[in-house]
């Protein structure tokens, strides 16, 4: 009789452990703010990209060929 109590206090109690680990609340506070700080770090990679001598210079060469198109 002992033992089909300790087997049935140790049933709900795995039981509620595995329940536990099941709930993923709060995960979504982490995944926005990873993907937050993602989205800034490619932000600003881009923009330093975009800001260098070399990309810009490109960029400029290429406004200035459509802007003096013959149309």
């Amino acid at each position: 009789m002992t033992y089909r109590w300790a087997r049935k206090a140790l049933r709900g109690f795995w039981a509620s452990r595995r329940a536990g680990l099941r709930a993923d609340s709060g995960m979504s506070t982490v995944e926005y703010a990873l993907g937050l700080l993602t989205a800034a770090g490619v932000a600003a990679l881009f923009y330093g990209v975009m800001t260098s001598g070399s990309v810009s210079g490109a960029l400029q060469a290429m406004v200035t060929k459509a802007l003096d198109a013959p149309f």
